[in-house]
């Protein structure tokens, strides 16, 4: 495919565009960008495309998508347009998203222990009873540093004003790190002219952050505590982030069957010079699968005894069992109440504005407005299980509506954002494509943001699903120091 770099006829309509201000002008962060591709013609651009497309597969960047209820894996689609952010406008989102996630760290904390939020009135009990996140098992526990959540990706979008919000917070096993750091060695390696002196800040450290962050969590001293990545095996969609990392991290990537607890509630690894203690556990299996003598007694995949290890303080889990009970869209509507309550702060970054069908009046509202909303259940994730109300058939809004009156408090409704958009190559040239982006929070001794993050955009025209699991695509995440 021959492609044009031309922006002569580029316009993003109504929305706000992460590239291209009011009348065609680049933004200041993506000037020097703007220049550069401005300036490479057809035959250029194309070659670099190739390039782009060569290093991805040679990386092994996969992911699964579904089509049709049949799983195949294939390439990440990736995008050689990067999105940019200023670094101040940066600095403002990274100040917002370390106040939230110290929050929400607060709040998982306080509900398996005291509860104070709720005897004081500002949290409902019955959040809870429905919370298929909250572990009884878990009662009367707080982990080392009492963090839950060590590792967050909240997913922020951009309305047509301009202003960012908070979608969705992911603090169980946030995903995509792994092609954020990969989308950035690509770019690299096709593009090194462009950041040799553009102000553009680095994601490559994040393997060295994750790592000091789970060895911070460490339970007995040591210079260099075992720290292990446990993954279901090899067949799980986001495997390739699982084998990356731990390599990255030069640690090892184990499944169940590798680790043992023994009598002393000690971990360790099966190794074939014997076994070797494990002091921190970076797991990426959900919680029901974690341990099969505290939640799923057949589960083949975690590690019976493992939370008894846990609790007894001989072996760190991150992110912690329980922690998803923060990770659920109802409790994501009470986030600013739970900044106010517990830092006594407002606010940095605001949520987009949530409907709670568990309220009698507004599920009254919903189910009267579901041509213009976007309804979500509670605790789904990768774009499953909605209704985008402005692209529903009526029968589609007759059948949600079921749902919502059986069970409402699986159940919120958001108004379809304008999402941004950003200079994305289609067929034939250039075209706006709606993005999110997923930073990435690592918490531990320290709090660390990623500079940027991943950067999801929606492959198809007017679509607004840019999740992976359905075929959306990526691109680097280019936060730009504009004063260099």
């Amino acid at each position: 495919m021959v492609i044009r770099m031309d922006f002569s006829d580029y316009t993003a309509g109504e929305f706000h565009d992460e590239l291209i201000g009011k009348g065609g002008r680049p933004r200041a962060a993506a000037r020097a960008l703007w220049k550069y591709l401005k300036n490479l013609d057809a035959d250029e651009l194309d070659e670099r495309r190739g390039a782009c497309e060569v290093a991805a597969m040679v990386a092994g960047i996969t992911f699964r998508v579904y089509f049709e209820d049949t799983g195949v894996d294939r390439a990440m689609p990736f995008d050689l347009i990067p999105r940019v952010i200023a670094l101040r406008e940066w600095e403002q989102i990274e100040a917002g998203l370390k106040q939230r996630v110290r929050a929400l760290n607060l709040f998982i904390d306080d509900l398996y222990n005291d509860q104070r939020i709720i005897s004081d009135g500002v949290f409902p009990a019955e959040q809870l009873t429905g919370s298929v996140n909250f572990r009884e098992q878990c009662r009367g526990f707080s982990p080392p540093l009492g963090v839950w959540a060590h590792i967050c990706g909240s997913d922020l979008v951009r309305d047509a004003a301009g202003t960012m919000y908070v979608l969705e917070d992911n603090l169980r096993i946030p995903s995509g790190v792994s092609y954020m750091l990969e989308n950035r060695q690509v770019m690299k390696r096709v593009f090194p002219e462009l950041f040799e002196d553009s102000g553009i800040q680095p994601v490559d450290d994040y393997p060295s952050q994750l790592y000091d962050t789970l060895a911070s969590l460490s339970p007995r001293p040591a210079d260099y505590p075992s720290v292990v990545v446990l993954t279901p095996g090899m067949y799980n969609s986001a495997y390739f982030e699982h084998a990356y990392l731990a390599q990255q991290m030069g640690v090892e990537l184990v499944e169940g069957r590798d680790l043992v607890v023994d009598e002393n509630d000690e971990v360790f690894m099966r190794t074939i010079a014997g076994l070797e203690p494990v002091d921190v556990i970076y797991r990426r299996i959900d919680d029901d699968f974690l341990d099969p003598e505290a939640f799923r007694e057949d589960s083949l995949l975690g590690v019976p005894g493992l939370m008894r290890a846990w609790q007894a303080g001989k072996v760190a889990l991150a992110n912690a069992p329980g922690a998803g009970v923060a990770d659920d869209k109802v409790v994501y509507s009470w986030v600013p109440d739970i900044i106010r309550y517990y830092l006594s702060e407002e606010p940095m970054i605001e949520n987009v504005p949530t409907y709670r069908c568990e309220d009698p009046d507004q599920r009254a509202w919903v189910l009267g407005h579901l041509d213009e909303l976007v309804v979500k259940p509670a605790n789904e994730s990768g774009g499953y299980g909605m209704l985008i109300g402005p692209r529903s058939t009526k029968r589609e809004r007759k059948e949600f509506a079921k749902l919502i009156q059986a069970d409402p408090r699986n159940y919120i409704a958001q108004p379809t954002l304008a999402l941004s958009t950003s200079p994305t190559i289609v067929q034939g040239g250039v075209g706006p494509r709606h993005v999110d982006l997923r930073p990435f929070v690592l918490s531990g001794l320290d709090m660390h943001v990623t500079n940027g993050g991943l950067t999801r955009v929606a492959l198809k025209a007017g679509s607004l699903v840019v999740n992976s699991s359905q075929g959306g695509g990526s691109k680097d995440t280019w936060i730009v120091d504009t004063e260099r």
